[in-house]
């Protein structure tokens, strides 16, 4: 069973997501803002891509420009930013097993298949 972390107001996460769905039908579908990730989800998930949480943050949000860009946190700093904000989190993020990757470019997710 692959995972796919969903964010479906994204064009580059409906790319993640049908480039799955077209390599295998047992996919779980995750729309992480409707359903938020726990800080224990979000440190597995961090696990599994071998990232630090401040490199899995959207610079590109309006919230990351107005309230976050040029401030230090550490790591629980960061977890809780991105639990409370997931809007921040980058996407689509593709999990089989024990492996995860970001799906930007869709291209990167080949190695999991």
């Amino acid at each position: 069973m692959i995972q796919v972390y969903h964010n479906p107001r994204c064009k580059k996460s409906r790319a993640g997501l049908q480039y799955v769905q077209e390599r295998t039908a047992e996919v779980e579908i995750i729309d992480y803002l409707k359903n938020p990730l726990t800080e224990m989800e979000l440190k597995v998930l961090l696990m599994k891509l071998n990232k630090k949480p401040q490199e899995m943050v959207r610079t590109q949000e309006a919230y990351f420009k107005s309230a976050l860009k040029g401030q230090q946190f550490n790591y629980n700093e960061w977890i809780r930013i991105l639990v409370e904000n997931p809007k921040l989190i980058k996407r689509p993020i593709v999990v089989k097993g024990n492996k995860a990757i970001w799906g930007d470019p869709v291209e990167e997710l080949e190695v999991l298949f």
